[in-house]
């Protein structure tokens, strides 16, 4: 299938780090692992051709994961509108979207990406996968689903330990043992979301807000570590602390604090000057 998506760089938003499933061919498409299928996308200018595990109802599939049914433009000129500093970094981002992960995958995603980085966190869960979810046979390659949750809830402390996943083992038991409290997650404010979440043992702020931009469409939290403290620290003059990086995101981000996050990442990491 091929579809007109104007204005997106899928590349750069799959390759952003936020997607631990990815896999980039050596024809320059890439391979993606959703919840129910596997999918192969390659762009050419606004065309982005389409193959998958799975053709059912593919449009709909790909506008939800990339996004693409909200509109960036206004969330982009409100932004600059309200923080005139935005604009460079915005202008430069109009290609970009927030993937819609299934927010499952994203609460063990992000546990075991403490302390951690991609390549690694992928890996790990490529094993998982491998070991407890559904078998995709795709362009004559095998890929696995992401497990259930009614496949993961039946695993031991040692049964994670196996995969490398170090002191998380015992917080993504935690998590699976509290997971049917979290399904109440959607009616919450993300100020009542993010105290849900890190009631659960070696979820913190960061983690659950991850967990809620990437999982629940929660363009408003603001995951922040010592690289966003940095960044910020730096580029806007402000004390480098926790406490006034969140007052200066929440004066001057609003709604849509992990977006700026996110575009801070990409401009440094994939826009050159």
């Amino acid at each position: 299938m091929i579809l007109d998506i104007p204005n997106i760089n899928v590349k750069d938003i799959l390759l952003s780090g936020s997607c631990f499933r990815v896999i980039l061919e050596k024809d320059g498409s890439i391979t993606n692992i959703l919840s129910d299928r596997v999918i192969n996308l390659k762009q050419d200018g606004n065309k982005l051709y389409v193959k998958s595990s799975n053709m059912d109802n593919i449009k709909n599939i790909i506008y939800e994961y990339f996004d693409l049914n909200r509109n960036y433009d206004e969330i982009n000129d409100e932004l600059i509108k309200n923080s005139p500093m935005l604009k460079n970094m915005v202008n430069k981002c109009r290609d970009y979207r927030i993937l819609n992960q299934e927010s499952f995958e994203m609460f063990i995603s992000y546990i075991i990406s403490q302390n951690n980085n991609v390549k690694r966190i992928s890996n790990t869960i490529d094993k998982i996968s491998h070991d407890y979810g559904k078998k995709v046979i795709f362009e004559n390659k095998e890929y696995y689903l992401f497990p259930k949750y009614d496949v993961l809830k039946k695993l031991s402390i040692e049964d994670f330990r196996k995969y490398g996943v170090g002191f998380r083992d015992k917080y993504i038991v935690d998590f699976l043992n509290k997971y049917e409290t979290q399904n109440d997650i959607e009616k919450l404010s993300t100020k009542e979301a993010l105290e849900l979440l890190m009631s659960v043992k070696g979820i913190g702020l960061k983690v659950a807000s991850c967990i809620l931009l990437f999982g629940y469409k929660r363009l408003d939290v603001f995951p922040i570590d010592t690289w966003v403290k940095q960044y910020i620290s730096t580029n806007y003059n402000i004390k480098n602390d926790q406490k006034s990086i969140m007052e200066f995101a929440k004066k001057n981000f609003k709604d849509y604090s992990g977006l700026v996050i996110q575009y801070m990442f990409h401009v440094e990491r994939n826009i050159e000057d």
